[in-house]
């Protein structure tokens, strides 16, 4: 007996998938990007092409937490939350956020340096939140700290996506291929 598997849910207003928590290590990208492929191919509706764009973005802010921020530290953790809080008519919204634990250093943080064109050219890195710009449809960051005290508890960095809604209906039912017998 085989089982074919499930066809993709469609999106629906408030749908959350279960919070991921992932370790502070960079070699955990592999499993991240894994876990987001998987979670967006349950999701009937969104184009390849977005998943693709939603997996890069997702790579990168991830990234971005392991190397700029106290989740770097040992016991440091990175929470990946995945939602679609708004699906309107013809469109639906797809939300990715990254949460860290936190700048590494308190201080107020200062612009970086102006790059010329050359310097950018030849850079190695520095370019992960130009691209989630360019993809993303929205995108922003928020401190997470707690309101009784001065404490910085971590960075929100958060995307949405907005694609077409599918016009037609998905069935959600499981096939059962059974082998043998009649």
């Amino acid at each position: 007996m085989s089982i074919v598997p499930q066809i993709p849910m469609p999106a629906y207003p408030g749908r959350r998938w279960e919070a991921r928590h992932y370790p502070e290590t960079s070699s955990t990208c592999t499993r991240f990007r894994a876990d987001l492929r998987s979670d967006l191919h349950a999701l009937a509706g969104v184009p390849l092409s977005l998943r693709e764009d939603i997996e890069l973005c997702g790579s990168e802010a991830f990234a971005n937490a392991v190397t700029h921020s106290r989740s770097q530290r040992p016991g440091g953790t990175v929470v990946r939350l995945l939602s679609t809080p708004i699906v309107m008519g013809r469109e639906t919204t797809l939300r990715l956020s990254i949460i860290d634990d936190g700048p590494l250093d308190t201080r107020p943080m200062c612009p970086p340096p102006r790059r010329s064109v050359e310097e950018w050219e030849q850079a190695e890195s520095g370019r992960g939140l130009l691209l989630i710009h360019r993809l993303a449809s929205e995108w922003g960051t928020q401190r997470w700290a707690d309101p009784t005290q001065p404490t910085v508890l971590g960075t929100v960095l958060w995307t949405e996506f907005t694609y077409p809604t599918p016009t037609r209906a998905v069935s959600t039912s499981i096939t059962c291929v059974c082998g043998g017998g009649r």
